[in-house]
């Protein structure tokens, strides 16, 4: 029965075999040649590989847990040599582990045999090193290759040059750059040669000698994510006919630094209005915190802007945040959905009487909410189920066409009172439903 098994799998074409064994551990797919003749060898062809210090326990000794991971020079030459018994071509290829500054030789060697291997053919590469966001001068270098047939680059915590005559990626559709030193012209010729990106992200950035000033002009470019940190001078997207989706955050910085706190606040603010046809935004506290000390345009308007997400925490609201909110719903006139995580559970007596004062009063001139806002998504921790709901309360009041308020609450011991609450509040809807999401079960609260 076992002959007659091996047989069967033996039998499968090799495209299903390589598949196969795509799919195990590299160490469990080499063993495999052990099977059969016609398996002998078979995990060279192997067109993707996934190595990372703790994914693929290359040359440990059996054990039954995870051991600890090989030194990253060891790791690297054994890395190389298996890259070396490939016979290709290998299209996708992801290298993970904590490297340090010391390992950069062997690891251009090895991008070097990689660029080989792969014959020009690389679709994918990802690099990642776990030491968060080192110093420069501790952050391992790669002089990225121009792969030519690329589509999708991820790099996280190292520095990069591009070399001499770099031609771009002209099949890249996907970068993401996350903890990532960079020269600022090189950033910048890095993105806008990729003229065919469709997706970029990129999370604590920074040069090592001057801040970025970062301007992108992609034609096809329809996904941006994007942090803003003291490392950035600039950002705008100067050309992006296609763009559907945007999500700014920024870092938070200490508190009392008012210089830094202006220079963020422009950024922030310079960016925003630079992508106002998405038809899709989503913002975080601290960008909140910063437009609230701008100056934000009157005329200002998202003519395409359809779905708004807000992680931005109630309790660390104030008056100015508050209109900050208000400002972006007189800026959507054709906003359709919202979505608000507040997960932030701390309120003070002094809080909680701002937030009843600012959200439960009529706002009118709001073309959102007169005439197209119909879903609002609430996230929330309730403690303080008056002053949790208020929010709420907001948009059954002022929503005139509003059809489904959905509340996902992560509390618990509150739901009485909850809905009791709610059921008190001021609708302008009659055809307004609330439904809360509990751990048990959903309750709905109809107006009519």
């Amino acid at each position: 029965m076992e002959e007659e098994a091996v047989d069967r799998i033996s039998s499968l074409p090799k495209e299903i075999r390589i598949s196969i064994l795509c799919r195990l551990e590299i160490k469990d797919a080499v063993r495999t040649s052990a099977l059969a003749k016609s398996w002998r060898h078979l995990w060279t062809l192997l067109p993707r590989l996934r190595l990372g210090c703790y994914l693929d326990r290359l040359g440990y000794p059996p054990s039954r847990g995870f051991p600890p991971p090989l030194a990253p020079s060891l790791w690297i030459k054994r890395v190389h040599h298996l890259v070396s018994s490939l016979r290709g071509p290998l299209l996708d290829f992801e290298l993970s582990h904590y490297f340090r500054v010391g390992q950069s030789p062997l690891l251009q060697s090895l991008l070097d045999l990689l660029l080989q291997k792969g014959g020009g053919g690389v679709h994918s590469f990802t690099f990642s090193s776990h030491h968060g966001f080192p110093k420069y001068r501790d952050c391992v270098l790669l002089h990225l290759p121009s792969f030519p047939s690329l589509k999708q680059l991820t790099l996280y915590g190292c520095r990069i040059l591009l070399p001499p005559g770099f031609p771009g990626f002209p099949h890249l559709t996907t970068l993401k750059l996350q903890n990532v030193f960079i020269f600022n012209d090189d950033l910048n010729l890095l993105i806008n040669t990729s003229y065919n990106l469709t997706t970029l992200v990129m999370l604590d950035c920074a040069s090592p000698k001057n801040p970025l000033s970062v301007n992108i002009s992609l034609p096809l470019l329809t996904h941006l994510e994007f942090q803003i940190n003291k490392y950035i001078k600039k950002v705008s997207v100067n050309s992006a006919p296609c763009l559907e989706e945007a999500r700014i955050s920024v870092e938070e910085i200490e508190v009392g630094d008012d210089s830094r706190l202006q220079k963020l606040a422009r950024v922030t603010l310079g960016l925003l209005t630079s992508v106002a046809m998405v038809t899709s935004l989503c913002l975080d506290s601290s960008a909140f915190k910063y437009l609230s000390v701008c100056t934000l345009p009157i005329s200002f308007t998202f003519p395409r802007l359809r779905r708004l997400k807000l992680l931005l925490s109630i309790a660390f609201m104030d008056k100015r945040m508050c209109d900050v909110f208000l400002w972006l719903l007189r800026s959507m006139p054709f906003l359709e959905e919202l979505e608000w995580e507040s997960l932030h559970s701390t309120w003070t007596e002094s809080d909680a009487v701002l937030m009843r004062e600012l959200f439960l009063k009529r706002q009118d001139g709001l073309s959102c909410l007169d005439q197209t806002l119909k879903r609002v998504t609430m996230n929330m921790i309730i403690w303080d189920v008056m002053t949790s709901t208020t929010v709420v309360k907001f948009f059954l009041l002022n929503a005139n066409v509003l059809e489904l308020m959905k509340i996902v609450n992560w509390s618990s011991e509150v739901e009485a009172s909850m809905i009791e609450e709610l059921q008190k509040a001021k609708v302008t809807c009659s055809n307004a439903k609330v439904v809360i999401c509990f751990r048990k079960e959903d309750v709905t609260i109809n107006f009519k």
